[in-house]
């Protein structure tokens, strides 16, 4: 009997207790939507950091998208200069080779027609000196018209026109070492370098670039130990980046790496249509890690300027909205406000600090560290 009344003793004040602590919690007020309370000691134990939105020396940098490109004074794009069949290939990709060294050989029949016009065009120009010494000597006897010596004065000159440029022809094939028996052109290295790409096969057939169809490129020859990044700025910072100013690159490929570099020029014009300029970076590349047509992600270093700015790290990416918490004071019980706002910050700034355009005014205390616990609560 003393067990019964003892059992039901205990689970009547458990009951009364439990009652009593339910009514007491929900007579608490309760944070609204948005936002957390958080005690001294709680906001001690989760690390976070609060500091007022002051004016902060912002813009260190113009961050912008940007690709590699051949240094143009290290590349050269070779062409055929003959229509005719490949039939040997002397270079290979990754070889490097000197200014003059045999690249391929091409079997053209330009090269007999060129060698050919070369002769006629001496015969033709001796008869028409000939013709014209004699109309002369005529003329001058009064044995010849004026009309029959000034016809031959012009065949001579026309004559001597068609001989300068067979010559110049027949020179421009000559660098190649045509030869005019066997009517092969042998394609030579304009430069120094490494062969980056090569476009051709034994027995392709090439067109010349000096004939009406669409010439290939058969060899490109350069440098990599330095290349170019173009780079592609806004209309709004292009006043801000000058010559000589730093530049640093990341590329996909090595996301932990950074390539220094220095802006050499600033275009002169904008692109109309996505009113941006071409800004240049020269980037050495010793180990050739850089390869053209890659894209990068360029900072370019800029004099700072004062403005109402926040710490990167106070911002939260919720949904599509840039959030900060706020320090609103106390709560109904005595417990620290923190207020979940939208913010508008010009994230096209470089450096810690961004810019706020919108949702803080000057002196309003935020999360700079821990923002993401707090997120966490709501």
């Amino acid at each position: 009997m003393n067990r019964i009344f003892l059992g039901a003793l205990i689970c009547g004040g458990a009951l009364a207790f439990s009652c009593h602590h339910s009514s007491s919690a929900a007579t608490q007020p309760q944070p609204p939507a948005g936002e957390a309370w958080l005690s001294p000691q709680q906001v001690k134990n989760a690390n976070l950091k609060v500091g007022p939105v002051v004016d902060q020396d912002v813009g260190g940098a113009v961050v912008t998208s940007g690709k590699v490109t051949f240094d143009d004074l290290r590349v050269s794009h070779v062409f055929s200069p003959v229509t005719g069949r490949l039939v040997k290939i002397d270079a290979q990709p990754g070889q490097r080779v000197k200014k003059g060294a045999a690249l391929a050989t091409i079997e053209s029949p330009d090269v007999g027609n060129a060698f050919s016009d070369l002769a006629k065009a001496h015969a033709e120009q001796s008869a028409a000196e000939h013709d014209y010494k004699r109309q002369k000597e005529l003329f001058d006897a009064h044995a010849a018209s004026q009309k029959d010596f000034e016809q031959a004065q012009d065949n001579w000159q026309k004559a001597k026109a068609e001989l300068s440029r067979a010559q110049k022809k027949a020179q421009l094939l000559s660098r190649g070492n045509a030869d005019s028996v066997t009517q092969e052109y042998t394609l030579r290295a304009p430069i120094d370098g490494e062969v980056i790409t090569r476009n051709v096969t034994p027995g392709m057939e090439v067109v010349g670039q000096y004939s009406q169809g669409n010439a290939l490129e058969l060899f490109t020859i350069g440098e990599l130990d330095h290349v170019w990044v173009l780079a592609d700025v806004f209309e709004m910072d292009l006043g801000r980046i000058k010559k000589g100013a730093r530049a640093n690159v990341r590329v996909v490929t090595y996301p932990t790496r950074m390539f220094e570099g220095v802006v050499d020029y600033v275009s002169g014009q904008l692109d109309p249509n996505t009113r941006t300029a071409k800004v240049r970076c020269t980037i050495a590349n010793p180990d050739r890690d850089l390869k053209p047509e890659m894209y990068a992600t360029v900072s370019v270093s800029v004099a700072e300027r004062k403005a109402l700015a926040i710490p990167r790290s106070a911002m939260l990416r919720l949904g599509d909205q840039t959030v900060v918490f706020v320090e609103t004071g106390a709560s109904p019980n005595g417990l620290i406000r923190f207020e979940r706002r939208p913010v508008a910050v010009d994230e096209d700034e470089g450096g810690d600090y961004m810019p706020v355009t919108h949702g803080l005014e000057r002196g309003e205390k935020i999360v700079t560290s821990g923002a993401i616990l707090l997120a966490g609560m709501l």
